[in-house]
This record gives structure tokens, C-alpha cells and sequence, in this order.
């Protein structure tokens, strides 16, 4: 039965606003398998499962599918379409996939709900993985491949390229989807590597990059003296002291260029750099007590 038919006969209406966009061409669908390699031996977490139409596929080729949905409708028929093709290696789990405590896989093959794809990432590069092959909305995928310098190079581009390294394998129109999203698709592929640079502190790595991304086109100096407390809370400094310790601490070549054009490796050592500025020890300033 043709996939609009039975949504149309379940009473299905899929929402645009939460990321319904179901995947219609069973050959790309393959393609995504084909991607991930996916065997016998592979546990696979898939995100935003729908109806089934990806699930089938790799139930039929991995050892298990973990298939995460929240839509309980959907869930409803994901059920009945994998009790007709008979595949009883799939675990479904209902929820939302950011607040639910995922049991272990090795490989993730999805067609994400948009919405979800940054947070999402972030949790799954945290997590740890063989392979991914993921399906982001094209403007998404950019920004993971982006070249310093570039509008779509950011926190995601550095984050990403420190843990993984990732391909965009092919384009895809809204024409593949049911409903057709607004927007371009792509197929993007991410495999985990030994990081290409050292990092003292990836906790600090991450919050440095997060505060100086909210300010890309600004100079380093300048970004960090507008995120200095967030950056450095117990380092309760007048403002006029700021941009002096920044100075002392900062090389010019680092605290005069601008954010968006420093490659990973640069933004790296100036994570390492403040950090010794975050142990030096520097006090606040003492005020004078009159009277």
C-alpha cells in the first residue's frame, strides 16, 4: 500500500511544524543503509522512526534497531507495520529522544526531525558512535563541512571536526519527501577520529567556543570581554580590568583576530591559553572602604 494511502486511511494528518517529513524514495533509503554499512552484527539507533518505511530496511539487515518516536500515532502503526513484516529485532522506544535514556548502539542511521538536529548532535558526538548517516536539512549540513571564514563556519563546525570526521554524500529535494519540506535535504556521514589537535580541557573547549560564537564577526578580544563572566564567574573584575587581563594572557595575533576566522586548531590553543588565565589565581579588585 502506497504510504499516503495509509496514512490517509489511519486518520494521519503529518505536521510540517514538528519535522514530519517521511522519506518516499525507497532507493535513497537504501542508500542511507548502504552508507552506514549496516550488518548482522550491529546494533542501530534510529530517530524519528515514523512509519517504518527506514525501519524495515534496517531491520532487515542489523542485528537490532533501536526506533525512538514520539508521535504515538505513528508509534501505533510502526507497531502493526513490523508485526505484518514479521521483524521482531526492533526495540521501540515512545518519547523524545533528547529525555530518554538510550540503551547502547553502535551505529545511527535517521532522517532527523529538523528541529533536533543541533542538539541533537551534540549529544550523539558526546555519546560516541561507529558511524552516523543522518539526513539534516541542507543549510545544517553546510555548517558542519563549513571552511573558516565562511558564514556557516561556528561552534558546530569546530565541535564537530575535533571528534569526527564527516562527508556530505548527496543532496536531496523536497520532492523525496511526503509532505515536501520548505526547504533542501542532505545525507551526511560522521565517523569518529582521534582528535586532530590536542585540547587540555574539552569541557572548557566547548564553553569557549560556545561564548565566542555568540559573537563571530567580533575580534577575540572583544568577544571574550562581552562573555567574560560567563566565561569566568569567580574572576569578579572591574570592566575597566578586563580587557587588561585579556591582554596579558592573549598573544595579539589571537586577541586581534576575528572569531569566525580562526581555524579549530588556533581556537584550541586559545581555550588552553585561558585556561591558565582561569588557574592563574587573579584576584578581584578591592574596593576602599570610606569612613
Amino acid at each position: 500500500m502506497d504510504l499516503r494511502e495509509r496514512l490517509e486511511r489511519e486518520g494521519i494528518r503529518l505536521s510540517r511544524r514538528y519535522g514530519q517529513h517521511l522519506v518516499l524514495d525507497p532507493s535513497l533509503l537504501q542508500r542511507m543503509v548502504d552508507y552506514a554499512g549496516v550488518g548482522g552484527g550491529d546494533r542501530v539507533l534510529e530517530v524519528g522512526a515514523g512509519v517504518g518505511n527506514l525501519t524495515l530496511l534496517l531491520a532487515r539487515r542489523a542485528g537490532e534497531v533501536i526506533a525512538v518516536e514520539r508521535d504515538p500515532r505513528m508509534v501505533s502503526l510502526l507497531r502493526r507495520v513490523l508485526e505484518e513484516e514479521g521483524c521482531g529485532n526492533v526495540r521501540i522506544l515512545q518519547g523524545d529522544v533528547l529525555r530518554l535514556h538510550l540503551p547502547p548502539f553502535n551505529k545511527v542511521v535517521s532522517n532527523l526531525p529538523y528541529s533536533l538536529s543541533s542538539e541533537l548532535t551534540f549529544r550523539l558526538l558526546e555519546r560516541g558512535f561507529e558511524v552516523a548517516v543522518l539526513m539534516y536539512q541542507l543549510e545544517f549540513a553546510r555548517r558542519l563541512v563549513a571552511a573558516p571564514g565562511s558564514e556557516d563556519y561556528g561552534r558546530l563546525t569546530v565541535s564537530a571536526f575535533y571528534r569526527v570526521e564527516v562527508e556530505l554524500l548527496e543532496e536531496v529535494p523536497p520532492s523525496a519527501f511526503f509532505p515536501p519540506p520548505r526547504v533542501r535535504s542532505a545525507v551526511v556521514r560522521m565517523r569518529p577520529r582521534v582528535p586532530p589537535f590536542r585540547v587540555e580541557d574539552e569541557e572548557r573547549f566547548e564553553r569557549v567556543l560556545r561564548v565566542l560564537f555568540h559573537h563571530p564577526r567580533q575580534k577575540v578580544r572583544n568577544a571574550l570581554y562581552h562573555s567574560f563572566t560567563e566565561l569566568f564567574p569567580h574572576l569578579r573584575l572591574e570592566k575597566r580590568e578586563r580587557r587588561a587581563v585579556l591582554d596579558r594572557h592573549l598573544p595579539p595575533e589571537l586577541a586581534g583576530a576575528r572569531v569566525r576566522d580562526l581555524p579549530p586548531a588556533e581556537l584550541a590553543r586559545l581555550s588552553d591559553l585561558l585556561g591558565e588565565l582561569e588557574g592563574s589565581g587573579q584576584r578581584p579588585s578591592q574596593k576602599v572602604q570610606k569612613g
